[in-house]
């Protein structure tokens, strides 16, 4: 929980460089959210899939497949957004410009999209108490993770307003492309 917390107020970018200026926030939002927060709530995701708890369901060779499957995806949903965020992704900064092509240019949150995809996947993978518990957290902190983001970034760039209107959040519509 802690981790999550700390990776949520990793999302506050502007209200950092308005205070400290804009290394200094850079640096906020890379310690609360890559050094400290993702780390910590990975370890305590790692100690749920290692803590002794009641199954859910059967462990089938099917389902587990799909989770793996659905890790596949989720890991290459996150590449790709990496990939055309490049250092925005680790260090965000006031001065960020817009970035709507690829991925993007399909859904707002592509990481968090992927996140749900893995903590699903994990449920699936590993169908213990513990693991549907810290995964349903941690699907319901990546939803409020982006939420936080998208305020910072509304404020931070004045673009995103018009490609809040356009583009999905998590999921891709289907049949056409966003325009952008």
């Amino acid at each position: 929980m802690i981790g999550f917390a700390l990776d949520a107020a990793s999302a506050f970018t502007g209200a950092y460089t308005r205070r400290w200026g804009n290394r200094c926030g850079r640096w906020v939002t890379v310690i609360l959210g890559n050094l400290l927060g993702v780390p910590l709530w990975v370890v305590g995701l790692g100690l749920a899939v290692r803590t002794p708890s009641p199954p859910l369901f059967a462990a089938l060779r099917p389902i587990e497949t799909l989770g793996w499957t659905l890790i596949g995806l989720g890991c290459v949903l996150q590449i790709a957004a990496l990939l055309s965020l490049r250092l925005k992704a680790a260090a965000p900064s006031a001065e960020d410009t817009l970035v709507d092509t690829g991925i993007y240019s399909r859904i707002r949150h592509p990481i968090y999209a992927g996140i749900f995809l893995e903590f699903t996947a994990l449920m699936l993978i590993k169908p213990i108490l513990t693991v549907a518990v810290a995964s349903t957290v941690g699907i319901i902190w990546a939803a409020l993770q982006a939420r936080l983001e998208e305020l910072d970034l509304l404020r931070r760039i004045p673009a995103y307003r018009c490609y809040v209107d356009r583009v999905p959040r998590f999921i891709p519509r289907t049949g056409r492309k966003a325009s952008g």
